[in-house]
C-alpha cells in the first residue's frame, strides 16, 4: 500500500508531496504556483477566504517554503481575545503594567522573531490595537504594554480575514493604511465547491488518515459516493468533509462506502412545474417583498413574537435577543466567526454576550496558538 504524505511537511526547502497531493484541481495548481513564487519574498501576505477552506494550511506552507523555515511559526487568532488583553498578548507587557501582571511577558511578535507570525481573523482586531500594528510594520519593533524601550524585532507577518477587509475600510471598522501595508501579496482561498477537483482526493486522504487512527482496513468509495460527494455544497468547505468523513467512518459497518453511507442530503432536484413550460400566457403577479421561504418564516416569527407578548409581561427585547443569539450559535455548529457573519455584528460583541449567556466557558484562557486539533490537514502545528 502507496504511503500517504503527512501534513504539514518537514520544515525544510524541499518540495511537499502533501501539497501536489491534496492540490488537484487546476484552479488549486493555480493558487499553489502562486504561493511559491512568493514565498521566498520577505513580503506581507494577506490571505482572503471563507471558514474552513485551509488559510492556514496556505500560511504553513509559505513558511516552510521561506528562508524562515527553521524559525518558529506562531498562529495568533485575534478574535480570541477581549480587547483589553489583546494588546498585552500581541506585544507582551512588563511587570505592574495592569493589575494582576506579575512579572515581564513576552508578546507573539516576540516569540515570532526570525520566523513568521501568522495573524488569523485580522478582521476582529479592534481599531486601538491595528494603529499599534501599523507601527509595528513601521518601524519592525514592538514596545511591550507598560514599557518604554522599543524591542526591534525580524518578523514576517501572514494575515488571514474571513471578512471584506475594502468593506470594513470604507466602513472605517479598518484602518486604510494597515490594510495596504499588510495586503502587498494577496492570496485567495477558494471554497471547496469552487474547485471540485479537489473533493475527491481530500477525501481519500481523510479516509486512509482515519481508517489507520481506528484501526479500520483501507476502505474505498463507490462511483454513487463520489458523484454524491462531488454534488454536495460543502458549506462548511473542507473541514465539513473532513468532519463527514470522520462521521460516516465511525458509523459504516464493510470496507465500502456507498452514496448512503455518507448521510447527506441528496442535491435538490428540478421540480415538474419548472421543467415543463406553460401552454398559455399567464399574466404574471407583482412579485412578494419577500421570497416564499422566508415570507413563510417571517410570518412564523410574527406570530411566535405575538405568543410571547401575550405570555410575557417585560423584558422582551433581551428574550428576543438572548434566543436569536443561542439559536444562531448552535446553527453554526458553535462556530463564533461564523455567528457574528450571520448576524451582521463584530466577533467580539458575539463573544461578550455568548459569555454573559454562559453559552461558552471562559475559566480556561484560550492560547494564542490556536486550538490543536486532530486533523492531519489542519493540525501537528511546529511550535518552538
Amino acid at each position: 500500500m502507496a504511503t500517504l504524505p503527512i501534513w504539514p511537511p518537514p520544515p525544510s526547502n524541499s518540495e511537499s508531496p502533501a501539497f501536489d497531493w491534496i492540490f488537484e484541481d487546476p484552479r488549486s495548481k493555480t493558487l499553489l504556483a502562486e504561493v511559491e513564487q512568493v514565498a521566498h519574498s520577505k513580503a506581507n501576505v494577506l490571505i482572503t477566504g471563507e471558514t474552513g477552506t485551509g488559510k492556514e494550511l496556505i500560511a504553513r506552507h509559505l513558511h516552510y517554503r521561506s528562508a524562515r523555515c527553521n524559525g518558529p511559526f506562531v498562529v495568533v487568532s485575534c478574535g480570541a481575545f477581549s480587547e483589553t488583553l489583546v494588546d498585552a498578548e500581541l506585544f507582551g507587557y512588563e511587570s505592574g503594567a495592569f493589575a494582576g501582571a506579575f512579572g515581564t511577558q513576552i508578546g507573539w511578535f516576540e516569540a515570532a522573531h526570525g520566523g513568521t507570525i501568522f495573524l488569523d481573523e485580522i478582521n476582529d482586531l479592534p481599531l486601538m490595537v491595528q494603529n499599534k500594528l501599523l507601527r509595528v510594520l513601521q518601524e519592525h519593533e514592538i514596545v511591550r504594554l507598560g514599557g518604554r524601550k522599543p524591542i526591534p524585532i525580524d518578523v514576517r507577518i501572514v494575515a488571514a480575514a474571513t471578512g471584506d477587509l475594502e468593506e470594513m475600510v470604507q466602513r472605517k471598522c479598518f484602518r486604510k493604511d494597515l490594510y495596504y501595508r499588510l495586503n502587498v501579496v494577496s492570496l485567495h482561498v477558494l471554497t471547496l465547491r469552487e474547485r471540485p477537483g479537489d473533493i475527491v482526493p481530500l477525501a481519500r486522504y481523510f479516509m486512509e488518515v482515519y481508517s489507520r487512527k481506528l484501526g479500520y482496513p483501507r476502505l474505498r468509495l463507490t462511483p454513487q459516493a463520489e458523484r454524491l460527494l462531488m454534488q454536495a455544497p460543502w458549506p462548511g468547505n473542507v473541514r465539513e468533509l473532513e468532519n463527514t468523513i470522520h462521521r460516516t467512518l465511525l458509523l459504516c459497518d464493510g470496507e465500502v462506502i456507498d452514496a448512503a453511507d455518507l448521510r447527506l442530503l441528496p442535491p435538490p432536484a428540478k421540480s415538474h412545474s419548472a421543467v415543463s413550460a406553460p401552454h398559455k400566457h399567464v399574466p404574471a403577479a407583482p412579485a412578494p417583498m419577500l421570497a416564499p421561504a422566508h415570507s413563510a418564516a417571517t410570518t412564523a416569527l410574527q406570530q411566535a413574537i405575538r405568543q410571547l407578548c401575550q405570555a410575557q409581561g417585560g423584558d422582551l427585547h433581551q428574550t428576543v435577543e438572548d434566543t436569536l443569539l443561542r439559536e444562531v450559535f448552535h446553527y453554526c455548529h458553535y462556530s463564533q466567526s461564523e455567528t457574528a457573519r450571520l448576524l451582521g455584528l463584530s466577533r467580539n460583541i458575539v463573544r461578550a454576550r455568548l459569555i454573559r449567556l454562559g453559552a461558552i466557558n471562559t475559566s480556561r484562557k484560550t492560547s494564542v496558538f490556536s486550538e490543536f486539533t486532530s486533523s492531519p490537514f489542519f493540525s501537528n502545528k511546529d511550535i518552538p
